[in-house]
């Protein structure tokens, strides 16, 4: 019998992972609820690849959830689908790789790292956020699109998307430093705002990218085969910048 991807906690993860939240704070409810277990799948070191980048989606999310509670958002039914439909990509390859599925190459290149100690956490979370935004990301939008009736011409939308790279700008330079080893954070600080507003401009780049991908795709909707074959063209893309940020080479230009 193969060994279990998740460990002693595998059953435990799948149980959270079949879960459908039916809204944002039901998707931090069930990141937090991951977080807990990724971090207990790896009993020697709780610090794993995966955790990392799962901690880091938790805390964007919640924010993001916030800001929504708050109403700061001109379309929050729009913003709400966008996050549980985005959620539920990450979620699904989640659960492919728990049950031996065909997990995304873009993931893939992830999850099975989770137990290897010689990637930093830093890396780890660059090559989630890879994954989810060069990979997920334009196809959770088009979804969200086909079920609201809207589409990428929706001027309104935009803005609300665009608004969430200010929650990137807001919270990254804190989490990237929370990865950081005590002389890597040395070397932040001498750096001044230098990889601040580097990390924010790439965050800007790639999010639009993404809303770029998912327009231009969105003609191909009701194409299933030009679809298919636009989708494993991102995903070995996507998987390739991934492995070169989990590469050493990578790890050192973080």
């Amino acid at each position: 019998m193969p060994e279990l991807r998740w460990g002693h906690v595998h059953d435990q993860i799948i149980e959270v992972l079949n879960h459908r939240p039916t809204d944002v704070a039901g998707v931090v409810e069930d990141l937090a609820a991951l977080q807990k277990l990724l971090e207990a799948a790896t009993p020697s070191d709780s610090d794993n690849p995966v955790a990392d980048f799962n901690h880091l989606y938790w805390v964007i999310t919640s924010t993001i959830d916030e800001r929504l509670q708050a109403g700061e958002f001109a379309d929050p039914a729009f913003l709400t689908l966008l996050d549980i439909e985005f959620a539920e990509r990450y979620f699904a390859a989640l659960r492919c790789w728990g049950n031996r599925g065909d997990t995304p190459a873009a993931w893939e290149v992830l999850f099975s790292r989770l137990r290897d100690e010689s990637v930093r956490s830093l890396p780890s979370a660059a090559a989630g956020v890879n994954a989810h935004i060069n990979y997920d990301l334009p196809f959770a939008l088009m979804s969200t699109w086909a079920k609201l009736g809207s589409g990428p011409d929706n001027a309104e939308q935009h803005r609300d998307y665009l608004y969430i790279n200010e929650i990137f700008f807001d919270r990254i330079p804190q989490l990237r430093r929370s990865y950081l080893s005590s002389w890597q954070i040395c070397l932040d600080r001498l750096n001044g705002q230098v990889d601040d507003w580097y990390q924010n401009r790439l965050v800007e780049f790639t999010r639009d990218i993404a809303w770029r991908d998912a327009a231009r795709m969105w003609p191909m909707r009701d194409d299933p085969t030009t679809l298919e074959s636009e989708r494993l063209r991102m995903d070995r893309h996507t998987a390739f910048l991934g492995w070169a940020l989990l590469s050493p080479v990578g790890s050192l230009l973080q």
